[in-house]
């Protein structure tokens, strides 16, 4: 299937950072290229490793920018910051829609996973205390499959005999 003049435009404007952040209201510079163009590779990279890849690219940015980059983009929603318990904060790009999360307790290892119920609140709360509810972050918690096949991982006959007492 091959995409008309103005659809292939349109995906190549679309998945353009320099478009992105016009289109958001923000200027243009070598550290937001770097980082928008870095998480598309690596989502669910917390700032530190972000700062670590960009100055990588660039030289010398500071982490400060490096944060400044990330609040700027997630306000602009350009990247969604997602906050696991325990573990620091992480960033993607995917942004555009309804997903949930996969997160191992051990390592933090952060995974998507698409909405099954669809649009955007996929879960509907017993009250809603006169809020009008319109999204429903869900995290799912375990352990990955590298730790759970490594020493790290709780056993899983330990796990259960702890709970019965």
């Amino acid at each position: 299937m091959t995409l008309s003049a103005a659809e292939s435009n349109h995906a190549t404007s679309a998945d353009d950072p320099r478009e992105r952040l016009r289109a958001a209201g923000l200027r243009v510079t070598k550290p937001r290229l770097a980082v928008l163009r870095w998480l598309v590779g690596h989502p669910h990279a917390t700032a530190d490793q972000v700062a670590t890849a960009v100055r990588r690219q660039l030289g010398s940015v500071s982490t400060q920018a490096v944060y400044d980059v990330l609040n700027a983009c997630s306000n602009a929603g350009l990247l969604r910051r997602i906050e696991p318990a325990g573990h620091p904060a992480r960033f993607e790009t995917r942004t555009a829609d309804n997903h949930h999360h996969l997160v191992c307790r051990n390592c933090g290892r952060t995974e998507d996973v698409d909405c099954v119920h669809g649009e955007a609140p996929c879960l509907t709360p017993s009250s809603t205390s006169g809020y009008e509810v319109d999204e429903a972050e869900v995290v799912f918690w375990g352990y990955c499959p590298d730790c759970r096949s490594s020493a790290t991982a709780p056993e899983e006959s330990g796990r259960h005999d702890e709970e019965r007492s």
